[in-house]
């Protein structure tokens, strides 16, 4: 009997991620915690700790860390690595967390001289189901650099946006670091919005996608583009959620106490996909993004500290009670 289909494909970056156990700077940290990470990495962690069907799309080095990466997907967090290739030559990149300070981390990458993620080809997409899943996940560092941009391009080209419930998210995810200039980045984001049923940004990658960082302007340029929804974080002042339908609702965030700001944004992301694939609303499924992320807001690592289902559920269910009170 076949296996089940994949309901989630993420393509882009990873690494082996280091959190220190110390706040401040590099010099002030003695001991750290190892993980896994990058965007898509840790999107598609999210979501097959969610109980879905989850596979990653990228390319690691013929090293320990790439083996490990490899490991930790498969046997502690349940993703298919069938899509996940190996570079001959480059390592396997590595990223550092700065906790300092903790609610914007800075983050230390180590990939030179180049990452094995910016290699992905058509070859290693050959038996992908880029028509048929669910959903596609697509960060915007993709189209930092070839062969990464061309190869990307032409699988959203094998793919209509959005088909029978099917979504093609893009996730903004802009990182100065990948880019020469927000100029170069605009450059090549905006002509790629069409590809794209659905496209998550906060004001800054607004300003970078459509030149507006005002939720509302943002959202409309976005919709002009032809997508069918634009989810617009807004920090403190939670997530816009506006439709082609004509329909805006403003969705409110849930403060927690933050341990180390990474890692939100893609709980939310791989919450959202959930939501989504659960049948609900893309209102809704934000909602249960801002419980993800603000969980994860709470801890120290990305991917291993992506939460369970009944640990979402009970996070809502708590703060419900505590509003009726």
């Amino acid at each position: 009997m076949a296996p089940p289909a994949i309901e989630l494909l993420a393509i882009g970056r990873t690494s082996v991620d280091l959190y220190p156990h110390q706040q401040g700077p590099m010099s002030e940290v003695r001991t750290l915690a190892k993980s896994i990470g990058g965007t898509a990495t840790n999107v598609a962690v999210a979501a097959a700790r969610l109980g879905h069907r989850v596979a990653l799309g990228t390319k690691v080095g013929d090293d320990a860390f790439g083996a490990d990466i490899r490991h930790a997907l498969t046997e502690r967090f349940g993703v298919d690595t069938s899509y996940v290739a190996t570079h001959p030559t480059l390592p396997t990149p590595l990223a550092f967390a700065e906790l300092d300070p903790v609610t914007e981390p800075n983050i230390i990458f180590y990939r030179q001289p180049r990452a094995p993620d910016i290699e992905l080809r058509p070859t290693d997409f050959v038996d992908a189901p880029i028509e048929e899943v669910d959903i596609l996940w697509i960060p915007a560092s993709r189209f930092s650099e070839e062969p990464s941009r061309s190869t990307v391009t032409e699988l959203l080209e094998r793919r209509t946006k959005s088909q029978q419930g099917r979504h093609t998210i893009f996730d903004l995810d802009w990182r100065p670091h990948f880019w020469d200039s927000e100029a170069a980045g605009t450059a090549q984001i905006a002509p790629r919005l069409n590809y794209f049923s659905i496209v998550i940004g906060n004001r800054d990658e607004c300003r970078v996608a459509v030149g507006a960082d005002d939720p509302d302007t943002a959202a409309d340029r976005l919709l002009d583009c032809g997508i069918e929804a634009a989810v617009i974080k807004m920090g403190g002042d939670g997530v816009l959620v506006a439709t082609e339908d004509g329909s805006r609702e403003q969705v409110a965030p849930f403060p927690v106490e933050v341990v180390c700001g990474l890692g939100a944004g893609d709980a939310f992301g791989g919450a959202l996909c959930h939501g989504l694939l659960s049948g609900w609303s893309v209102a809704e499924s934000v909602r249960y993004g801002n419980a993800a992320g603000a969980i994860v807001a709470g801890r120290l690592m990305c991917a291993d500290d992506m939460p369970f289902v009944d640990e979402i559920d009970e996070f809502l269910a708590a703060r419900i009670e505590g509003d009726s009170s």
